[in-house]
This record gives C-alpha cells, sequence and structure tokens, in this order.
C-alpha cells in the first residue's frame, strides 16, 4: 500500500525504520513487517482495552510488555505471548492458534533489537507513518517477485477519481496491504466527518499478504472481508460493486479461468484475453463486477491503451461502445521501484450521465484523456520519482469540471480541453484512432514523446523485452506442436 511518506520522517520513525531493518536482516522483510505492525496494533488497542497491570482476567496491557523491555531478561516470549493473545481475534474469533500461525520464531539473538524497538514504539506520536514505512520497505524487498505495494500519492488520487460515497460496497481484487481499502475509508471519513459505513471486500494469492492486510485494517479499525487466499482472475465476481479499485501486477504472463471461455460473462462475444499478458483479462474482470452505476479506478501498462493484436483492438473496441470508459490518465515514468514500464490510470464508469455522488455534466459516449506524463519529481534524498501534488489536484479538479461536480477545493470550474494536458473525445473519434486509448495520443503536445530521452529508451526497451517473451512463447507452442506431428 505504501510509498514514500510525503512529510518528513521524525528521528523516532528513523529510529524504528532502522531497527526494523535490522530485524530483516537477522529474520526476513517480511516477518520482521509482521513483528512491527503486531507491536503497533498491539499498542493501540491494548492502550485503550486492557488493564495496566496484566492480570489473570486480563490480556497483557501495552504497558506490562514496555516494563518487560526495560528488564534483563528474554524478550521474545513476552512479545510472542502478548501478540498471540491480541492478534488470534483480529485474525479469528475465539481461535487462539490463528496469532501464533501469524508470528515469526523470535530467537534470543533478536532480543536486544526487541527491546530498542518496542521502546522506540511506545514513544512514536504518529503510529501510521511507522505502517507506512514499514509496509514501503517490505514492497521494495519483494517488488521484483510481485509483490509490491502501490505509492501513497497514487493510491490516494485513485480513490479521490472513483469517489466512493458511504454505504457503497467496494472490492479490490488484488489487495495487497489493502492500502486502497483503507484509504476509501478515509477518504469516506474526511467527507462526511462521520464513521463510514463502507462494506469493504479484498481479495489476493498469497496467504501472507493477506495477514499483512488484515492487520493493518486492524490497527487502523476498519473492518472488512479478505477471505481466504484466493486467485481473483479464476472466477468471476459473484456479486456487483459499487466501486472497484485494483493495481493488479502489470503485463502478468500467466493466468487462467475454471470457467470455460465460451460460458465466462467477463467476455462475452469477444475473444479471449491474451494468455501470455493478464492486463485484459484484468480490466474485463473488473467491469463486470460493475454494479449499474458501478465506477473503477485501476492501473494499466502503457501497452493495454495501445496493443495491436487482434484481441486487444477487439476488447477496447468492446469497452468503447459498451461506453464503459470514463477516463484514462497517463502517469509519469519512475512511480515504482520495481519497474520502468510507464502506466496509465483507468476509470471506468457504467453510467456516466448526471447523478448524485458522480456529477452534473452527461458524458455518455465520451472518454477524458489526461496527460500527466510531466507531473513527476524527485523524492528527496531518494532514486524514487512520485506524481507532484500540484500535479494530482489538477488531475483532480480536471475530473471533477469534466463531470460537473465540486473539485477538492469546492471551487465549480467549466471543462476546456486543454492542448497537451486533457481533451474530451467522442467515441467516434477513438473509433477513428482504431480504438487507442492512451492519452499522448489525443492530448500530446509538440515533443511530448521526449518526455526525456531516458525514459523514452527504457519503454522501448521494456517493450522489445515483451516481443522477446511473446517470441520464446509461440517457439515453445510451435515445439510443442512439431512434437505431436
Amino acid at each position: 500500500m505504501s510509498g514514500v511518506p510525503t512529510q518528513e520522517v521524525s528521528p523516532l520513525s528513523a529510529r524504528v525504520r532502522q531497527l526494523t531493518r535490522r530485524l530483516a536482516g537477522r529474520l526476513n522483510a517480511h516477518d520482521a513487517c509482521r513483528v512491527v505492525i503486531g507491536l503497533v496494533y498491539l499498542r493501540n488497542r491494548a492502550q485503550i482495552d486492557s488493564l495496566d497491570v496484566f492480570g489473570s482476567h486480563a490480556k497483557p496491557s501495552w504497558f506490562w510488555l514496555v516494563e518487560q523491555a526495560r528488564a534483563p531478561q528474554p524478550l521474545g516470549p513476552h512479545v510472542r505471548m502478548a501478540l498471540t493473545q491480541w492478534l488470534s481475534p483480529a485474525f479469528a474469533p475465539a481461535d487462539t492458534e490463528a496469532g501464533k500461525d501469524y508470528l515469526p520464531r523470535l530467537p534470543a539473538t533478536i532480543d536486544d533489537d526487541l527491546r530498542s524497538l518496542v521502546r522506540a514504539i511506545d514513544k512514536v506520536d504518529r503510529v501510521g507513518d511507522l505502517l507506512e514505512q514499514c509496509l514501503e520497505d517490505l514492497s521494495n524487498s519483494q517488488a521484483k517477485g510481485g509483490h509490491y505495494f502501490t505509492p501513497r500519492d497514487i493510491v490516494r488520487l485513485m480513490v479521490a477519481a472513483a469517489a466512493p460515497q458511504d454505504g457503497h460496497h467496494v472490492l479490490d481484487p488484488v489487495c495487497g496491504s489493502a492500502g486502497l481499502l483503507a484509504e476509501a475509508d478515509r477518504h469516506v471519513r474526511e467527507q462526511t466527518g462521520l464513521q463510514p459505513s463502507l462494506v469493504l471486500t479484498g481479495r489476493d494469492l498469497h496467504a501472507g499478504t493477506l495477514q499483512i492486510a488484515q492487520l493493518n485494517l486492524a490497527v487502523r479499525g476498519i473492518p472488512a472481508d479478505l477471505g481466504t487466499p484466493v486467485d481473483s482472475l479464476a472466477q468471476p465476481s459473484s456479486r456487483p460493486y459499487d466501486i472497484v479499485l485494483a493495481n493488479p501486477p502489470f503485463n502478468d504472463p500467466s493466468w487462467g479461468s475454471e470457467v470455460p471461455p465460451s460460458q465466462d460473462p467477463r467476455w462475452p462475444g469477444m475473444p479471449t484475453p491474451p494468455r501470455d499478458k493478464a492486463n485484459f483479462a484484468w480490466i474485463l474482470h473488473i467491469a463486470h463486477a460493475l454494479a449499474p452505476q458501478g465506477r473503477a479506478a485501476f492501473l494499466m501498462a502503457d501497452g493495454a491503451a495501445r496493443g495491436v493484436r487482434p484481441a486487444e483492438r477487439a476488447i477496447r473496441q468492446y469497452l468503447v461502445r459498451e461506453d464503459l470508459i470514463e477516463a484514462v490518465v497517463a502517469l509519469p515514468p519512475g512511480l515504482f521501484s520495481h519497474t520502468r514500464i510507464p502506466c496509465c490510470l483507468w476509470l471506468l464508469n457504467r453510467d456516466k450521465s448526471p447523478h448524485r455522488g458522480w456529477g452534473s455534466s452527461d458524458r455518455r459516449n465520451n472518454v477524458l484523456f489526461i496527460n500527466a506524463r510531466r507531473a513527476n519529481e524527485r523524492v528527496p534524498g531518494a532514486r524514487q520519482w512520485r506524481l507532484t501534488a500540484d500535479g494530482a489536484e489538477k488531475i483532480q479538479r480536471t475530473l471533477a469540471a469534466w463531470r460537473g461536480a465540486l473539485p477538492p477545493d469546492g471551487e465549480q470550474a467549466r471543462y476546456e480541453d486543454e492542448p497537451g494536458w486533457c481533451r474530451s473525445c467522442s467515441a467516434e473519434n477513438i473509433a477513428e484512432h482504431d480504438y487507442e486509448v492512451l492519452p499522448l495520443s489525443y492530448a500530446s503536445e509538440q515533443g511530448d514523446d521526449d518526455v526525456t530521452e531516458l525514459w523514452r529508451i527504457d519503454e522501448l526497451k521494456q517493450e522489445l523485452y515483451g516481443k522477446f517473451e511473446e517470441a520464446h512463447l509461440l517457439e515453445r507452442d510451435l515445439r510443442r506442436m512439431l512434437e505431436e506431428l
């Protein structure tokens, strides 16, 4: 879920991060993150719900654990016992084994680090920042395996663009650490000033990631249905959702459905999405999950917006003709530490007529294209890039003006195309472009393909790597067919 925090990291938070990384060196990044999130959860819950003195009738309090950390004794067993008792109800009420399954073994060799960690967490004012930085470090360590989380600035943009309303049913079919679900709750809370009554659902294939997600939400006091590990693409959604938020793996080369193609309601009367990349399977899976006025915000590699293969073009044609695409935003390159593949934010909408909670403009059979390729900046002291605050705000203002809705600053604006930034196009315009939906084809300025020479070279290089992969797959299929002759 997490990205680089926008505010300065406090010395205490920096100390926690240092200790977490030391733990990761002795355990692993995933287990170290679980210990830290567990301790943050314990501090939040045990300060509120437990007695200051640990007795037979109460769970161990946070204050009790801090006292144990001051004593010259083995601390691992006390940490494990306290977390087990507090985490079990968070994962599965009345299941005493659930907390034990979540926790790694805590050898005596990490006692000193645990001691320092407990004392540092006890003094930190903004524990939410600890969650963010812990998840960021975990994302960086696991990104190459596909277990990355969405940067915080992009999470906020996605949720604001989808505009969930109180009472909505919200789905993230590839939820990771549940950052998008947590942000949906925060967004509605900020908009209404009340405790949200969202119905949140998250699904993910990886059991360890789901545990992180469950505790991430539990620390924040956010109820959600995360279920058990499941491959979302294996089956169509069993119910409709008002909002779908997702950041699927880019260009995932392997996916499958348990439903025969001819019977799968997600791709009716069209070619099955390409098997060598899951991009279009995700797009159609998300579209199928939308309620009659449902909206979706998700990230996709640029290739999904302009791929030239017949199946890709046919699926984009279907999305345009069914009036499902609301907007596509070309995001700056370099937002993810694990990949340089450029990507877009896609917004789907089943009802672009004027209605409450969306806007007063009738945008049926129209699509908004926004080119935010240049709206990036370096993260101070890091090699990472991020979306600028002004860029994110301008995207939101442009969307609001196009929809006829109030932007974040509350000042209604009239929408106008802006060369090099945005353009509203009809379905006929898009058909003339052979159903390509890359914003740079509609809202570009002179030299825009040359945002920087380096990024263009990287983009072409990644595309070439993709062609190599396709050639390898074709060669493998051809060899198999020849062997069957």
